[in-house]
């Protein structure tokens, strides 16, 4: 059984679900209606929650907790990629399509990208259009560039 719990934050509000061994999604502003999941707050989801809170105030450059992202296995290695994406900087699709061996695959990234469960923690947030311009994000473009900006910020730091 999944467990689910929700904060509010500088960001709006963020469910963090865990399956009791690793977290295993994030919601942006939304209540979604899960199969065996319980609201309850449990000390991982608690410990990520206070990472999460750090990252944002620019305290936290990295996470150290475990995330368990259901998905193909294609999707897992462009969320790998992701994960190796250093802090305050970016990257196109493109470029994930070459660290994975499959440059042509720009558009499957995309979606994978899109697919993402574990938003910021996994930080899609860092992959940009081929042309430098934000493009979609499951928390909208303007989270995307506040979550961008924090990172620009506190890089140096």
């Amino acid at each position: 059984m999944k467990s689910l719990y929700f904060y509010n934050t500088d960001i709006g509000k963020i469910g963090i679900a865990d399956n009791g061994k690793a977290i295993t999604n994030v919601y942006f502003n939304e209540s979604p209606k899960l199969k065996d999941t319980e609201i309850k707050e449990t000390d991982l989801i608690k410990e990520a929650a206070q990472q999460l809170k750090e990252y944002l105030a620019g305290k936290r450059k990295s996470f150290n907790i475990p995330l368990m992202p259901e998905g193909t296995e294609f999707q897992k290695s462009v969320w790998e990629a992701l994960q190796q994406i250093p802090y305050g900087k970016t990257c196109s699709y493109g470029e994930i399509a070459e660290k994975i061996g499959n440059p042509k695959a720009c558009r499957a990234v995309g979606m994978a990208n899109n697919k993402n469960p574990i938003g910021i923690f996994i930080p899609c947030h860092r992959v940009i259009g081929a042309n430098g311009k934000l493009v979609g994000y499951a928390g909208g473009l303007e989270m995307k560039e506040h979550l961008l900006a924090i990172e620009k910020i506190n890089a140096d730091k």
